[in-house]
């Protein structure tokens, strides 16, 4: 799935690429993306807009239209948005496009029909997404003291991975970047808070601000072929700097041994078994 990093990565290449652009056309390929609207409805209410803004809400894409409407899109993990002209030719899987009045056009590709958009009122977010109140902080909108941290961590009794992947604690950090915090942090991913020291838990507050904040500049993780890429096509390149994420095999940076490959819930997590305790 993607991460925190590369959706807040994509949602200011947006922001910067299409905040101002008028909708000319727009056309719809997957029907099936915007239920339960019609095509001609989702059509009528997007062509001629101006879009307002870019934001995000937890995992969710915000683009606000003039018309007091909201597009809300949320990707699969397969889903590709891509910037065009009109003249570029269409790849197979493009669900929508996005044709403006001037600059080109906004792509989504998702060959695997994973994603969803809908048309909504700004008003009705709230309850069109009631999970969104349920939310964690965000570790990028949220700045939190470490000891806000810590109380709501020890207020827990996970295991720590499944802690930092839980959207109701914090949002958008999944495989790659719990284990990367991990690491950073020297805490092995089966401790519970119970355990924790004050100053373990200092270090995972830090690790999670640094780990995180480290990914969205240098924009987000590209693991595989048919992996994550931004806007206009360029893969990730917090690539270089990831630690232990699928390189069990490979020496540890900080210690003389390799990185640990162990199964954790439906997959697996990766860890240095000498420096993470």
């Amino acid at each position: 799935m993607l991460e925190i990093p590369e959706l807040e990565t994509l949602r200011r290449d947006l922001e910067r690429e299409i905040n101002e652009r008028k909708i000319k056309e727009a056309d719809l390929s997957v029907v099936s993306m915007v239920k339960p609207l019609t095509k001609k409805a989702f059509v009528a209410g997007v062509e001629g807009q101006k879009i307002t803004h870019v934001t995000r809400k937890g995992m969710l894409l915000l683009i606000g239209l003039d018309n007091e409407q909201l597009l809300v899109l949320s990707l699969g993990g397969h889903t590709r948005l891509t910037r065009n002209q009109a003249k570029d030719a269409v790849e197979a899987g493009t669900a929508l496009v996005l044709t403006f009045t001037q600059g080109g056009q906004l792509r989504i590709v998702d060959p695997k029909k994973e994603a969803t958009l809908e048309l909504i009122g700004v008003d009705e977010l709230a309850e069109t997404h009631p999970e969104l109140a349920e939310l964690g902080v965000d570790p990028i909108d949220e700045p939190i003291s470490w000891t806000t941290f810590g109380e709501g961590l020890l207020r827990r009794d996970q295991k720590l991975k499944s802690i930092l992947m839980d959207q109701t604690f914090m949002v958008g950090i999944g495989m790659i970047y719990s284990d990367e915090i991990l690491f950073h942090a020297g805490l092995r991913f089966d401790r519970t808070p119970a355990s924790l020291s004050t100053q373990e838990i200092r270090r995972l507050y830090r690790a999670v601000v640094e780990t995180i904040h480290d990914a969205v500049k240098y924009g987000g993780t590209t693991i595989g072929e048919d992996g994550w890429v931004g806007l206009m096509g360029e893969p990730g390149g917090y690539n270089e700097y990831i630690t232990v994420f699928k390189r069990d095999g490979e020496m540890s940076p900080r210690a003389r041994g390799p990185i640990v490959k162990s199964r954790f819930s439906s997959g697996y997590t990766y860890y240095c078994e000498q420096t993470q305790v």
